[in-house]
């Protein structure tokens, strides 16, 4: 039996999301793997005392900024932490060597998280030698130097898009360790034939059932800004989704406005919601951005001081694709929601040639990898009833 551990952590959501879809997919194609899912958090401090500490684990400090949406100055602190986690090198292999060897040794390590990919690599060559290391991408760009991509040692990577097949290249990579699946990973609960009925789930909200509708989404924690947002675009319905942020719900729900709102907390639904809406609004997180592209929703987002480091690049590929459009602020929507919705027929056209079935690709990549290095690529087939 193949052993593949998937390493993921919790910051931000996007991480934990991409090992799970990429572990149902492995069980919907019934292929004779044991996948294990690796919190690294929960290796390199098992008794938590970050947390019993400071009160907060790293990955809650992060988080709660973003509910906030307090990310401006979140690129000198990424930096700041890529210097600690070089100062930490040696306790950080010491550590992971410790792990790898302890229980059942995997077939082959995939990495979902940037940052540790180094001390990833290293320790496992050192604990279990011969055993391959993979580093699937999970934005659509490296944010340089070694955010995604770790010059110098021996790793297959997997990019989503030209741009970082072409830094991969930049960095050094041989052909025979880059991999191009064609996008992100998301849930294989997007590719499933939707029988939607806008109009009867829109009433079942109290929404107009003939109305243009928006969807609004931060990620799984939610953010202040879709107050903002709920403000800016006051006459116009919207559908929004808080994720864990009770607080936050709470607010919008009291919200007075024009037209009408519904609100939900966190949902396991997210493709039901994006399936009645029109368009998306939200933060241009990769993640999001590619499940409401894949439901055909074009994109609303922004790009300002207090856009992530490693999301500003995805701004850029909403407008070369023609997808969406991005604004700076709250403020500068209606006009951009008016421009979107004059030009709904060409921006749904751009959003139906995006064909993204990475989650679905991955498996074959990991099989070759798993071969060895030269072995023939022999593609694996879908389960059925996967397409939409």
């Amino acid at each position: 039996m193949t052993t593949i551990d998937l390493i993921y952590f919790d910051a931000g959501g996007g991480h934990r999301a991409a090992a799970l879809a990429l572990q149902e997919a492995i069980r919907q194609l019934g292929l004779p793997w044991t996948v294990r899912l690796v919190h690294l958090m929960q290796v390199l401090d098992p008794a938590r005392r970050v947390e019993r500490l400071t009160g907060h684990g790293p990955e809650h400090l992060y988080n709660w900024r973003l509910e906030r949406g307090w990310t401006l100055g979140l690129g000198p602190e990424l930096r700041l932490l890529q210097r600690l986690i070089r100062a930490g090198h040696p306790w950080l292999l010491k550590t992971l060597r410790a792990h790898w060897a302890a229980g059942e040794p995997p077939d082959l390590v995939v990495s979902l998280v940037p940052n540790f990919n180094r001390v990833l690599r290293e320790s496992l060559a050192q604990a279990l030698p011969g055993v391959p290391f993979a580093t699937v991408m999970t934005d659509l760009a490296d944010l340089p130097p070694r955010f995604w991509i770790e010059p110098g040692i021996d790793q297959h990577l997997v990019c989503g898009t030209d741009h970082a097949l072409a830094q991969a290249r930049a960095a050094g990579l041989g052909p025979d360790r880059i991999h191009r699946t064609s996008g992100m990973i998301i849930r294989p609960e997007f590719y499933r034939s939707s029988h939607v009925d806008k109009r009867a789930e829109r009433l079942s909200l109290g929404l107009d059932p003939d109305l243009p509708t928006g969807l609004v989404m931060f990620g799984g924690h939610g953010s202040r800004q879709m107050i903002r947002i709920a403000q800016c675009l006051d006459d116009r319905q919207l559908v929004l989704l808080c994720g864990h942020h009770a607080g936050l719900a709470e607010t919008l729900r009291a919200m007075r406005r024009s037209a009408p709102h519904a609100v939900l907390g966190f949902t396991s639904q997210v493709r039901r919601y994006m399936g009645i809406a029109d368009y998306f609004i939200g933060k241009p997180g990769p993640g999001a951005l590619s499940e409401a592209l894949q439901c055909g929703l074009p994109v609303l987002t922004f790009r300002n001081a207090w856009t992530m480091p490693q999301e500003r690049y995805n701004t850029d590929w909403i407008g070369q694709q023609g997808v969406g459009l991005v604004v700076d602020a709250a403020r500068d929507l209606p006009a951009a929601l008016r421009a979107l919705l004059d030009g709904l027929d060409g921006y749904r056209e751009a959003v139906g040639r995006i064909e993204n079935r990475a989650v679905f690709e991955l498996p074959d990549i990991f099989a070759a990898i798993l071969a060895s290095p030269c072995a023939a690529h022999v593609p694996i087939r879908e389960p059925v009833g996967s397409t939409a």
